[in-house]
């Protein structure tokens, strides 16, 4: 008879997943910053990557709260989304529209993190691990912040170019005028 997985099973499972993603993710960034038509961007993506290697030794510490290795299992959903990313990258090489599909693969990765991270942060809650809502909870802030940079950065430049249409200010004029 199969042993009767409980909540302290799921939760390091998907510790792994996320382990495995940030590893994944951490890879791409470089990428992605190459990538990137504008110096914002490019700088963006790179400072995200400093940011998700913080990310993988807080996740490292819960792990070895835990008295676990450190280890991933793969994240099919990460690979799944990086892969559309190298899509956008490779189709949109050289247009206007690339730093817009940049951003939003980006917003697609941080979505699935605030996901994980809030749903850990949740069931360490519920086990009763301190130290791990602290840590997860600080993730989960920038992951956050990282969304709403993304948020502006396209709604300030990149999406307006991708349009082949009036600019950002332009637009604004237009609003005013209608």
């Amino acid at each position: 008879m199969a042993t009767e997985k409980t909540l302290n099973d799921l939760f390091l499972d998907t510790l792994k997943d996320i382990y495995f993603a940030e590893k994944q993710i951490l890879k791409a960034l470089p990428k992605m910053a190459r990538a990137a038509q504008s110096e914002e961007g490019k700088a963006g993506f790179l400072q995200h990557r400093d940011e998700t290697q913080g990310q993988i030794e807080r996740l490292e510490q819960i792990f070895e709260l835990l008295g676990k290795p450190a280890r991933g299992k793969t994240c099919e959903a990460i690979q799944g989304i990086l892969a559309e990313g190298e899509e956008i990258m490779e189709e949109y090489k050289g247009t206007a529209a690339l730093d817009a599909g940049l951003i939003s693969s980006a917003q697609a990765v941080e979505h699935y993190e605030i996901a994980r991270y809030g749903t850990l942060k949740s069931w360490a809650k519920q086990l009763g691990m301190k130290e791990a809502v602290t840590l997860l909870d600080a993730t989960l802030q920038e992951e956050i912040a990282t969304d709403q940079k993304l948020t502006a950065l396209g709604e300030s430049s990149a999406n307006a170019k991708g349009t082949g249409e009036a600019s950002a200010s332009t637009k604004g004029s237009m609003k005013k005028a209608s």
